[in-house]
């Protein structure tokens, strides 16, 4: 172990501080009136040390020379505006249900539990269901309630209400932990 801590030692005094590595520093005399009276003596000069000159050093070449380096068509400002490339604010979308679909699923039915009965096979299934596309955006949901009365009964539950929105979270309810929140003898409101 000792002999580990000596080498250590041994290391760490032949080596060069990052200070002096990096920057150009003042020598003899200056470099001690530079130490007696700077506030901190290890701290750089702040001046690098440049081994080379840089060819062609910067600002030489005309501007008319360097092209930008570009890439389509990311850099086509006509197709790719702001707010589609800002996904800082990519908000979720709302979804929208105009009368003439909730008019042609109450008719037909959706994918999961379609209606067999009611929807044709083919072109006159198609057919139909531009019809009552149509229909419930012309004359809107009354107008297909008043035709078909029994449907209003399935859509309702058994006490006549609409159906509640579905749980996507079947979890049991949040609850905070002994540690969380305010302690007790804060005057304050606690939301359990």
């Amino acid at each position: 172990m000792s002999r580990e801590v000596a080498k250590a030692a041994k290391s760490a005094s032949n080596a060069i501080a990052i200070h002096k590595k990096y920057t150009v520093q003042s020598t003899g005399i200056w470099e001690v009136i530079r130490r007696t009276l700077a506030v901190d003596p290890t701290r750089s000069t702040g001046v690098p040390l440049n081994p080379q000159f840089r060819n062609p050093p910067p600002g030489a070449l005309p501007p008319q020379s360097y092209d930008d380096p570009v890439t389509l068509p990311a850099a086509d400002l006509a197709d790719n505006p702001y707010w589609k490339r800002d996904v800082r604010r990519n908000y979720p979308q709302l979804s929208v249900f105009s009368q003439g679909d909730v008019a042609g699923l109450l008719t037909f039915g959706n994918k999961q539990a379609p209606k067999e009965d009611v929807l044709q096979l083919g072109e006159a299934g198609e057919k139909q269901l531009v019809a009552a596309k149509q229909e419930g955006e012309d004359k809107g949901l009354a107008a297909y309630f008043e035709k078909d009365k029994s449907s209003v009964k399935s859509i309702l539950g058994p006490d006549g209400l609409p159906p509640l929105p579905a749980r996507l979270n079947n979890s049991a309810k949040y609850e905070l932990g002994s540690g969380q929140g305010y302690p007790e003898k804060y005057p304050c409101r606690t939301f359990v």
